[in-house]
């Protein structure tokens, strides 16, 4: 469950702002149909950061409901203050998530011990599965690969997602850690070559609009055919970049929406909406590709 095309699926909204549950249940529908592996459920593209605690949950509940076990759910549990993604973590124990991804805390800055120390706590209080999530351009602190390899010596943390994009850290974790840890990209445009490096796949962006492409790209890649999963991956590397030419989930989310996947192009301050000539940029990409 944890390999392959695993998209980090955005949270639509209606156009008061509200959880849209018509949107979430079509979205996942869209990636129950397209293989999609598993499913992030809140978590940087899901927009935690403006989810009050009750949203949160309720999205994620919403999004197990909706999948019907037909498709794992990662739910995304991490928190600035580890006391919160204790609370949290150990509130979804028996909701039927497969796992947790966990972020590295955002604007406190922690030390390396700091971070050891965080993530261990949280390994410590609950039984369910733990990603680790590093994004240094997000989060202000950046887990290194030697933290890394002793974190992953607890007993429930199985594995990374990196979005670092420095693919140099693939082969130096790898030397630092067992086998049977879990490399998984966060970075779209580098995850094949991630993947080639040792990587078991991508917690994605893009597959929230490419699903199909995603899956098998990465299907391809895990077999080793490296040839055709790079042909896939030529034809969505504008999108990769394209998804990113704004804050995310900023561009996906009016992605989605023009291709009928959402009903509204909905964020929450200080998000906001995509600059017009962008919009031009990415109506003519995804016309080009998907359409």
């Amino acid at each position: 469950m944890f390999k392959g095309s695993i998209v980090a699926l955005i949270t639509p909204m209606d156009d008061k702002g509200n959880i849209c549950k018509k949107s979430l249940k079509k979205l996942i529908q869209y990636h129950i149909k397209n293989k999609t592996n598993a499913i992030v459920s809140v978590g940087t593209t899901g927009e935690s950061a403006t989810l009050n605690k009750n949203e949160h949950t309720n999205v994620i509940m919403n999004t197990l409901e909706f999948a019907d076990e037909k498709i794992p759910i990662i739910a995304g549990t991490g928190s600035n203050a580890t006391a919160e993604s204790i609370i949290l973590t150990k509130k979804l124990e028996k909701s039927g998530i497969s796992g947790c991804l966990n972020v590295t805390p955002y604007y406190n800055r922690p030390t390396q011990q700091g971070l050891y120390l965080h993530f261990k706590a949280i390994s410590e209080s609950t039984y369910l599965p733990q990603i680790l999530y590093n994004v240094p351009n997000r989060t202000g602190c950046d887990l290194l690969p030697q933290t890394i390899a002793q974190l992953s010596k607890l007993k429930n943390i199985i594995g990374l997602k990196d979005a670092s994009g420095d693919l140099s850290r693939v082969s130096m974790i790898k030397q630092l850690v067992k086998n049977d840890f879990l490399l998984i990209s966060g970075d779209d445009a580098t995850a094949l070559d991630f993947i080639q490096l040792g990587g078991i796949g991508v917690i994605s962006v893009t597959a929230n609009i490419a699903a199909e492409y995603m899956y098998k790209m990465c299907k391809l890649a895990l077999q080793g055919d490296f040839t055709n999963a790079r042909k896939i991956n030529s034809r969505l590397n504008i999108l990769h970049h394209l998804l990113f030419q704004e804050t995310n989930p900023i561009p996906i989310k009016w992605a989605a929406k023009y291709i009928g996947l959402i009903e509204y192009n909905s964020l929450r301050l200080p998000m906001t909406t995509l600059l017009q000539e962008n919009k031009k940029i990415l109506k003519k990409a995804i016309q080009s590709i998907l359409l």
